[in-house]
């Protein structure tokens, strides 16, 4: 039997075991943001150090300042074999209210083909990809394998980018795989070619040294909260384009998506307008984007009569590859801090400023990993872009800059990362676990 038959069977053989795996992997809330149980983090950096040490790894935990453990696993190559870098993350974002959920956030739950619970696609999933393409070869892979996963990349400040910078000898590759991304659809076959680079600020406004009454005196005195809204609404146009100065952005040339897939995938609501110029793909992959994502203010339920003296917001900024990230950020705080009006009082605190990234596509490992798509999904492989960024890809390059990247997986616009409910398809599990396995037999067999 050829070596894809053995493969092909033994990742669907495999299957149950997987989604065991993932299930206890879902069980854990690895919530690594500040103010939650650390406890958790470090439950599910030895759960997959284990499953990992199962799957034929050697491990060690790598210690990072201020943060989770990275967990690190190795198979020597066969002579002549490259060394692949497997790369996910065991860290989930917070949950959200468990009333949006229609069934338990920390317990996988099963509903038409789909296996719901938080991170079970984002990036538990992940973990699990590598899991199922180094048991196929039962832990004697055709070629070299380095497993990298990490404990705080919901975070946007992991220290894991040092790290890396710090030790290219440790984690030396010839190829690196990123199992955070997924298709456009499910069962469509997608290589992620582009990444968009993110940065935030907290901008503070004061007015008044405390709460006064509205209607004694509303009317001379500024209000922190019309001060912030005011100024936060400047940082787009009318039409919702970005209205920073100085920032980068071109046209998207790669598959795109109609306005009407668009508007599918993100929920918009009927007969409200999209936002920005150009393409979808442009505005989702390529130009600039600016949202406000947390506010600080008196909620209604709780309001009174009483003018607000301070208000805070979070603002986000994504990016294409080619913006530098320092100079955006600089950018938004620049911009806000001229924007608050009436001379209040405005603290802009600057937060991550993390890089975007573009990958060549023409390389002869991309070029494998479009077989294995193929072969795996039955049908040729897609480029397209990433709205979402992972500063740890640009790291990777820039330690190891003849290592050629691979950005795939198993997340697809119906698995509401970050969201309630979130899930991974089933069958997308198995398909992106045999295109990783296919894409090893691919590699070793070049090289033999």
């Amino acid at each position: 039997m050829p070596a894809s038959d053995n493969v092909r069977a033994a990742i669907h053989d495999g299957m149950p075991r997987l989604i065991d795996d993932l299930r206890a992997l879902v069980a854990i809330p690895s919530i690594a943001f500040p103010g939650f149980d650390e406890a958790p983090v470090l439950e599910a950096a030895e759960l997959t150090a284990m499953l990992l040490l199962e799957a034929g790894c050697v491990v060690r935990m790598i210690d990072l300042p201020g943060g989770p453990p990275a967990i690190f696993g190795e198979i020597p190559a066969p002579p002549g074999a490259p060394t692949v870098l497997l790369y996910a993350h065991y860290d989930i974002q917070p949950p959200g209210d468990d009333a949006d959920w229609y069934s338990p956030p920390f317990e996988l739950t099963e509903r038409a083909g789909r296996l719901y619970g938080r991170g079970a696609a984002d990036n538990k999933a992940g973990i699990c990809m590598h899991l199922a393409a180094l048991r196929a070869f039962d832990g004697k892979p055709p070629v070299g394998i380095k497993v990298l996963v990490e404990g705080e990349e919901e975070t946007g400040r992991s220290g894991l980018e040092e790290y890396v910078a710090d030790h290219a000898d440790v984690i030396a590759a010839d190829v690196i795989v990123v199992a955070d991304m997924g298709n456009w659809r499910v069962g469509e076959p997608t290589l992620i070619t582009s990444l968009r680079g993110v940065a935030d600020a907290v901008v503070e406004v004061s007015t008044l040294a405390g709460p006064v009454h509205s209607g004694a005196m509303g009317g001379p005195a500024p209000d922190a909260l019309m001060a912030l809204i005011r100024a936060l609404a400047t940082l787009q146009h009318d039409d919702g384009s970005v209205a920073l100065e100085g920032l980068v952005s071109s046209d998207w040339a790669g598959l795109d998506l109609s306005e009407h897939e668009y508007r599918q995938d993100a929920g918009i609501l009927e007969g409200v307008d999209l936002t920005g110029t150009g393409t979808v793909g442009s505005r989702l992959w390529s130009k600039t984007s600016v949202n406000v994502i947390g506010i600080d203010v008196p909620d209604v339920v709780r309001s009174r009569n009483a003018l607000v003296h301070m208000a805070r917001a979070k603002v986000s900024l994504r990016y294409p590859p080619q913006q530098d990230g320092a100079a955006a950020r600089e950018a938004l705080v620049r911009h806000l801090e001229r924007a608050v009006p009436w001379n209040a009082r405005v603290t802009v605190t600057p937060g991550v400023a993390g890089p975007g990234f573009a990958t060549p596509s023409n390389g002869p490992a991309v070029a494998s990993a479009r077989l294995a798509l193929e072969e795996a999904y039955g049908k040729p492989s897609v480029d397209k872009g990433s709205g979402g960024s992972i500063p740890l890809v640009r790291a990777f390059a820039d330690a190891l800059p003849g290592a050629e990247v691979i950005l795939w997986g198993t997340e697809e616009p119906a698995c509401a990362m970050h969201a309630p409910n979130e899930s991974v398809d089933i069958g997308e599990l198995e398909r992106a676990s045999l295109a990783q396995a296919l894409l090893l037999v691919h590699l070793g067999s070049e090289s033999g």
